[in-house]
Formats: C-alpha cells, structure tokens, sequence
C-alpha cells in the first residue's frame, strides 16, 4: 500500500474552493490524470456517486472506477478506488488561520501482483505526489478563474 498525502493552501474562501472542487463533472478541468469522467449512476453529487474515469499517467492508461463512500458539504469527499489500482482517497477543505483555505488530498493505493504491487507503488509514489501536487495548483487557478 502506498500512501501519498499532500497540502496547499489557498489564499480564497472555502466554500469558494469547495464549489470548483466538489463540481466533478469538472475536475477533468483541473486534474491532469483525469482525462474524461463517465457517471455510472444517476447521481453526480453526494455519497453513492460512481463514476468511470479515464486515468492517464504518462503512456499509462486505465479506467478508473470510482464510488462516493463519503461527502460531507463543504469539508470532504471520500472515494474508493475498485478499477485495476485499487485504494481509497479523501480530499478535504478546511479553513486555515488566515481566512484562506487548505485543501489536503490522500491517497492510498495497491496495484496488482501482476504490475508490480508495492515496487511499483514505491516506483508510482513520487510521480503521483508531483502530479496531484500540480493538480492542486490547477485546482487554485480553476478557483481564481472567472
């Protein structure tokens, strides 16, 4: 199991940051390993969502199945991973000291024995860690955009 877990603070307000980050029709916009999202269930919104994202990490590709586990508006989502890697995920909002937010995004993953399991993961983790740290700066920009 590899576990990545990263922060960035922002200098906006969290709901502001909540509303582009919980918006996941949209998080293609702004995750760059996550090219197009197809929603298995009728929900786009809320514990129980499920969705098929197409996951690209250099010339690696999969389809990454995703569901809700846990959504608290405003403060956090929680997701599990059930495609080829398997994991669970949390990105959360807080307010920081200052009035700005903190926007916090975990990882755990687990490949499977035929890819590697955790030698990949080891040789996975920084690549992941430096993606999903951009990923939050594009979150920042998407919040800051019009």
């Amino acid at each position: 199991m590899s576990r990545i877990d990263i922060k960035r603070p922002m200098r906006y307000e969290p709901s502001r940051v909540w509303e582009v980050l919980s918006d996941l029709e949209r998080q293609t916009t702004w995750m760059k390993d996550a090219e197009e999202i197809t929603f298995v269930s009728d929900q786009r919104r809320g514990t129980g969502t499920k969705m098929e994202v197409l996951t690209v990490v250099g010339p690696l590709r999969t389809n990454d199945i995703i569901e809700v586990t846990d959504w608290v508006e405003g403060s956090h989502i929680d997701v599990v991973h059930i495609g080829l890697v398997k994991g669970t995920g949390r990105l959360a909002v807080t307010t920081a000291d200052d009035g700005g937010t903190i926007v916090r995004w975990t990882e755990e993953t687990r490949f499977p024995w035929w890819l590697g399991g955790p030698i990949t993961g080891f040789v996975a983790k920084p690549i992941l860690r430096s993606i999903w740290k951009a990923n939050l700066a594009r979150l920042e920009a998407a919040v800051s955009g019009p």
